[in-house]
């Protein structure tokens, strides 16, 4: 089964384009795929894919649903059906009560339990698949579609070029910036492909890059430093939106001490000392081992505080995912290594109501908020517990520096220099002056500036703005001549009619392709005019899809409508001069002449199969040269044409490496 390679809009009734007015009556779809996500009651911490990329997702799919200007919100994720989890994320649909017009659709993607993100990418296409299905039975299509992370930028990539529906794009993080930290820390670069397979996402990454039609950033040192690191960034497409904080939970009002503060307490010899307050899910990247380091190494810091390490949810560790259970066992270790009993609490459990309390009762006792992560694209946890009143000291490397500098309320550090952690701790719980200013600071800017409805008008005028989403730049072509109306392709690969020269007549005879609404099409890696020779004589009429030139040519019906759109699509950064030169210098091939190739293909015969070292082996020359092709289809090769009675390889922008 050939999949769908057109960004034409192949769909049963919708006569005129739903983008018209796209800051009217918007319909949007959010997409994304790990993580455990329902309406009420996150899970936040229960493991590293549930964490502050659901709360954010979640918060903006509630704060866009109550914007006037936005009729319908659908959140895309993954149906999970697995006695371990929680049923509500087999649900295919959730409703938000107080949001009608809000939607969390659940849809198939490989096995029925629940998986970590690394393992989800062989899954992607099936995801893919469902949500076209899922779009198309829609009264309209989306106006846009919005991803969230690598792994849902895949899945928007294919729906906004089957759909035509700009695509806007939010990374949360990126694989360059994890890769670069993890080294750092000294993971080899074998464990680190095993184990995160950033090659993929990384690949992943710059493709979306090309196709989206805007990044949303939550910070300007995200564009400049950590997209900064990709070949085809650019900044005309990219806007600073950062993300909100929900004032209604989130605030400095004082309460009567929580239970979780009773939780807390039980490990703490004097509970009264000022908290030192880390809050995040158990992940390598949050550097929690040199946060308990910089704390055990300063006798001063133990002196005058306590430790408090809120690393998600746990009942055994031993049942836990062998990363959570390494750093989990890696913080108990250490705090016996440093004799830290009665010093650091590390309670098992805690629900996300307690979040806000722990802000309020860290902030009441003179203490400070900290994340030393190795890299943080934003930080939320660090404008939640601003806008409770609680200092900060924050990893330099990423996000926070935009968040200290706007607000001025703590200090930025280097989350590999023990030393420096452990003195800038000291620093502010020793200053009560700076901590008072950094409160009332903290307090002041979230307010001002990381509010969700601030962040919905922000998104709608960046939308507006942006020439490739608003209707100024649009296609002004009637949509209606570039679709296919229909209720399923029939996808024929051209060399059966090599073999049945009557196959045509023989389908329109045998099945009612009109009554039934079904498209029929051709693919070839052959050129349109040799595969245009092969449905001659006219009689038989020219099918309704003619995909030529090894998937880099789309021409629509009878007057041979050819796909523009896709056309630019696959152009972007498509190398040929290099593809053609590497191919030169590979053994066992023997290229056609340069004028003889197409404008996104490049062909070479294979003279000896013993010398030529294979098609993966020149994917991987492609990738160490930095050449981008597309790999999402490579599995086509088998659909090869044969021609000349010899073997040929060709690269082609939509197909990949295609051997015949």
């Amino acid at each position: 089964m050939i999949p769908s390679l057109s960004n034409t809009w192949v769909q049963t009734s919708q006569t005129e384009d739903p983008r018209e007015n796209p800051l009217k009556s918007l319909y949007l779809v959010l997409i994304s795929v790990h993580g455990l996500i329902r309406g009420h009651s996150l899970e936040l911490g229960r493991d590293a894919d549930t964490g502050g990329q659901v709360l954010y997702v979640v918060e903006l799919l509630r704060a866009l649903a109550t914007h006037p200007k936005i009729s319908r919100v659908d959140l895309l994720t993954r149906r999970i059906n697995d006695p371990a989890i929680d049923n509500e994320y087999n649900q295919e649909e959730e409703y938000l009560p107080e949001l009608p017009n809000a939607r969390i659709i659940r849809l198939p993607a490989g096995p029925d339990e629940y998986l970590p993100k690394e393992a989800l990418w062989p899954y992607l296409d099936s995801f893919s698949d469902h949500a076209i299905e899922c779009l198309r039975k829609q009264e309209k299509f989306p106006d846009i579609i919005h991803s969230h992370y690598a792994d849902a930028g895949y899945v928007g990539m294919r729906l906004t070029l089957q759909l035509g529906v700009p695509l806007v794009h939010t990374a949360h993080s990126l694989g360059r910036v994890k890769r670069r930290h993890i080294l750092a820390l000294g993971e080899s670069e074998t464990v680190l492909e095993e184990k995160y397979h950033l090659s993929q996402r990384i690949r992943t990454e710059e493709e979306i890059l090309s196709t989206a039609s805007l990044i949303i950033a939550s910070t300007q040192d995200e564009i400049d430093s950590q997209y900064g690191m990709y070949d085809r960034t650019n900044v005309t497409r990219m806007r600073v939106i950062p993300p909100g904080v929900d004032l209604s939970r989130f605030s400095p009002i004082s309460h009567p001490a929580p239970p979780i503060v009773n939780e807390i307490n039980r490990f703490l010899q004097d509970p009264n000392w000022p908290p030192i307050l880390a809050i995040s899910r158990p992940d390598e990247k949050k550097n929690i081992a040199s946060l308990i380091h910089a704390f055990g190494l300063n006798s001063d810091l133990r002196a005058r505080s306590n430790l408090v390490i809120v690393a998600g949810n746990r009942d055994d560790i031993r049942d836990m995912p062998t990363s959570q259970r390494q750093i989990l066992t890696e913080i108990l270790l250490l705090i016996d290594s440093y004799d830290l009993y009665g010093k650091v609490a590390y309670p098992r459990h805690h629900q996300p109501d307690d979040v806000p309390d722990l802000y309020r009762w860290a902030a009441s006792l003179g203490g400070v908020f900290i994340n030393p992560a190795l890299t943080e694209p934003f930080g939320l946890t660090l404008i939640e517990a601003a806008a409770c009143g609680l200092p900060i000291l924050a990893t330099e490397n990423g996000g926070p520096k935009d968040i200290v500098s706007n607000c001025d309320n703590g200090v930025l550090v280097n989350p590999l220099d023990i030393p420096e952690i452990s003195n800038k701790l000291l620093s502010i719980l020793n200053d009560a002056t700076t901590r008072r200013r950094f409160s009332k600071n903290g307090i002041a800017c979230v307010r001002q500036r990381y509010t969700w409805p601030a962040h919905v008008e922000k998104y709608l005028s960046a939308i507006n703005e942006c020439p490739l989403i608003a209707p100024t730049a649009r296609n002004t072509q009637p949509l209606e001549k570039q679709r296919v109306t229909a209720n399923r392709w029939l996808i024929l690969g051209a060399r059966l009619l090599d073999q049945e020269p009557g196959l045509l007549e023989q389908l329109a005879a045998r099945l009612p392709l009109k009554q039934q609404k079904i498209a029929l099409g051709l693919v070839t890696m052959r050129p349109l005019v040799e595969l245009l020779a092969l449905i001659k004589p006219p009689q038989r009429g020219i099918p309704d899809i003619l995909i030529s030139s090894a998937g880099t040519y789309i021409h629509y019906g009878t007057d041979l409508t050819r796909d523009q759109a896709w056309s630019r699509h696959i152009a972007v950064n498509w190398q040929s001069d290099r593809v053609y030169d590497l191919l030169a210098e590979t053994p066992g091939l023997r290229l056609a002449g340069r004028s003889s190739q197409g404008n996104y293909t490049v062909h070479a015969y294979i003279v000896d199969e013993d010398a030529f070292p294979g098609t993966a082996a020149v994917e991987d020359q492609l990738h160490l040269q930095d050449i981008p092709i597309n790999q999402a289809l490579k599995y086509l090769t088998s659909h090869s044409v044969r021609r000349g009675g010899g073997n040929s390889v060709r690269l082609s922008r939509a197909f990949g490496v295609a051997r015949s």
